[in-house]
């Protein structure tokens, strides 16, 4: 009798634990075979699902991350042009791995070095930019350890610009995460690593992107995979539902097309269980500053970045927003000048500040102008 005493109370016990177990206890387990990966909320930074994020691992060719990073800004920076042309050395020519086929001496422009980094993962096209941009492999690569400094991170450190496996090149899946936030800053870079094919030579040699989430997932529009016996399967991506942006890195995963699952089962995980509520779109009139002694006698601000924040489903009407605008400010005042700011509450605590920006430039009035306007504003009084 104590026996089945004893079991009963087992079996009751065991039915409970199941009934009432809090969902939290599953709500963060996630199948992924990666030996490292992060779940990463693009917007703030914050990270929703990690495991040995800080572990330093081969990151292949995801490297090459950091490569457009650099060559994109210089872009940007007008220190080069897309039609450039680039010349292939003997270096570049020299490399194997995942390539091109450059030639001693073969030219090509700028884009199409890029997009072949971005699409096609070509060594040879890295060590071409890197030297254009810097004169030497060398020089480009410590130019890509100095930004890695920069950015904060602790867990990497580059000793080539392509990702064939060497001694002293690392990342981890936290600072990979954090280099693909960074390269939202630049357009360019999603726009190439989103490219699912492309032509070059007028059309000789076709690239077809290894990033096979542009096929397979919804929102998925972006960034870089890598493979070497030694880093073995991984992928640094982002995708996008309904104004959320999510980035994935996905570090050692063991089997073949292994880093797709693993990242699709986390871009799951994190559109299901979030979303991001939108008060006032990036690039939004905000209000009107009045302006003293220019040209004009206002001016409009926008937004500089989404004004919201990723919340937990269900969660949306914790999110507040106020809007702090400057009453009044003397010209001159330049395109792009911060007059005011949003600030984003999350259930009472600040989230986040988002700068608001004047639409355009208001130079100071002469003399005589703000005379007239003074007698005029008297007149009227």
């Amino acid at each position: 009798m104590p026996c089945k005493k004893k079991t009963s109370l087992m079996v009751i016990l065991v039915f409970l634990i199941t009934l009432f177990t809090p969902a939290m206890l599953y709500a963060d387990t996630v199948d992924v075979k990666a030996e490292a990966y992060v779940l990463m909320d693009a917007d703030s930074g914050k990270v929703l699902l990690a495991a040995n994020e800080h572990k330093r691992l081969a990151p292949a060719s995801m490297t090459k991350l950091m490569t457009l990073i650099l060559a994109v800004e210089d872009l940007q920076n007008g220190k080069v042009s897309l039609k450039d042309k680039v010349v292939t050395s003997e270096e570049a020519w020299k490399m194997g791995g995942s390539q091109i086929y450059l030639e001693p001496g073969e030219e090509m422009t700028y884009e199409d070095m890029l997009i072949a980094i971005a699409v096609g993962s070509a060594n040879d096209a890295c060590v071409a930019v890197a030297e254009h941009l810097e004169g030497t492999h060398k020089n480009f690569v410590e130019r890509m350890n100095r930004e890695a400094k920069m950015l904060g991170l602790k867990d990497t450190h580059f000793v080539n610009s392509y990702g064939l496996s060497a001694s002293g090149h690392y990342s981890s899946a936290y600072d990979m995460a954090v280099i693909a936030r960074h390269a939202l800053n630049y357009p360019k870079i999603l726009e190439y690593t989103s490219i699912k094919e492309y032509s070059l030579r007028q059309g000789e040699f076709k690239l077809y992107n290894t990033n096979k989430l542009l096929w397979w997932y919804q929102g998925a529009d972006g960034f870089k995979t890598g493979w070497t016996n030694e880093a073995k399967y991984c992928l640094t991506s982002t995708a996008k539902r309904d104004g959320l942006r999510l980035i994935g890195a996905v570090l050692a995963s063991p089997e073949k097309h292994g880093n797709f699952r693993d990242t699709m089962k986390l871009f799951n995980y994190g559109f299901a269980r979030y979303g991001f509520k939108n008060i006032t779109p990036r690039g939004t009139v905000c209000g009107v500053v009045k302006i003293g002694k220019g040209i004009r006698e206002n001016v409009e601000v926008v937004a500089e970045e989404d004004v919201g924040a990723i919340v937990k489903k269900g969660d949306e009407k914790k999110i507040k927003a106020e809007l702090v605008l400057s009453d009044y400010v003397d010209a001159p005042v330049k395109k792009g000048q911060k007059l005011g700011e949003y600030l984003v509450y999350n259930n009472g605590q600040l989230y986040k500040e988002v700068n608001l920006l004047a639409t355009q430039d208001v130079p100071r009035a002469g003399l005589i102008k703000q005379i007239m306007k003074m007698l005029g504003e008297t007149y009227l009084l």
